[in-house]
């Protein structure tokens, strides 16, 4: 049973809307990639544990914090006689092992030692348990769900599973009878009430309002060329992807309260976001229909 769905985080949100509206340097380009890889590695990942049979809870993407520690967990499975922690990488390529330490066999770059950051989690889950006086048995896994990732000289003891042992990992999971109870279900919410919404070790690109391009980016494309036609937003890039102005407007809107959560939600405000590719009157009726209207008419704004 899924408990908690993976959602993009506020960080891969906030690098997808600034990257078409201004030029990130590369050190946040590198960033905003790998972001994206390892969602889309998760999500992977999601799609096979997702028809696991017999009673499970499945909790996705849990931040939490211990002894002043704040740690993630990319996929947490509560089965009858053992917590499975996971740990989802979307590497692709070749790598080795030498020395306790993460190579590239191409470039020769080290990697941070994903056993490494595992062992440190587990540590700080196990202890998150012992001070809620919950005794439960914890195995901890690195999944390597990429099928173009290649590991050399893995010590056979290691915590990991290759791409080409994921499809019979969660094989053994079907194959394991699993069946819960209260403490279980106890476990669970207390992890779901424990889980931090907002991560302070975000790290962001520096930016100010003026700076950004403004108007509505292409969902396919990312291109800033968007017109409206008819009851659509078109790109006029070479995509030329349409989508219902309603959603487009909307997807405005999360933006801008996301990039920039201190300015009041108006209509002129997201009319000069928006670059006027959309007229006033049309931002306002879809604000009304689905925002809460605060304040006069001369200074209305909506939550």
């Amino acid at each position: 049973m899924l408990l908690k769905a993976r959602t993009e985080s506020d960080e891969l949100l906030a690098m997808r809307y600034l990257n078409p509206r201004m030029e990130l340097t590369d050190k946040a380009k590198f960033r905003y990639s790998n972001l994206e890889k390892g969602y889309e590695g998760e999500v992977s990942f999601d799609l096979l544990t997702k028809n696991l049979q017999e009673e499970r809870y499945i909790l996705n993407d849990l931040l939490l914090e211990v002894n002043n520690s704040t740690f993630q967990i990319d996929s947490l499975i509560i089965s009858k006689g053992v917590i499975h922690l996971l740990d989802v990488k979307n590497f692709e390529g070749d790598c080795y092992f030498q020395s306790d330490k993460f190579f590239s066999v191409n470039s020769g770059r080290e990697y941070a030692n994903p056993v490494t950051q595992l062992n440190k989690c587990t540590t700080h889950f196990r202890q998150l348990l012992q001070n809620h006086k919950m005794n439960y048995l914890v195995e901890s896994s690195v999944i390597f769900i990429n099928p173009e990732f290649t590991l050399y000289q893995a010590p056979m003891n290691l915590p990991i599973v290759l791409p080409t042992q994921v499809n019979r990992f969660i094989r053994n999971l079907n194959n394991t009878p699993s069946t819960l109870n209260d403490g279980h279900k106890n476990l669970a919410q207390k992890l779901l009430s424990l889980h931090q919404t907002k991560n302070r070790f975000a790290v962001l690109p520096e930016y100010e309002y003026e700076q950004l391009q403004k108007g509505i980016f292409c969902l396919k494309c990312k291109s800033l060329s968007v017109a409206v036609n008819g009851r659509k937003c078109v790109c006029c890039w070479k995509c030329g992807h349409k989508e219902d102005i309603e959603a487009a407007v909307l997807r405005s809107v999360k933006e801008f309260k996301l990039l920039f959560p201190d300015r009041k939600l108006t209509t002129n405000a997201i009319y000069e976001w928006c670059h006027a590719v959309l007229g006033k009157k049309t931002i306002c009726r879809v604000l009304k229909k689905n925002y809460t209207t605060h304040g006069n008419t001369s200074d209305t704004y909506y939550k």
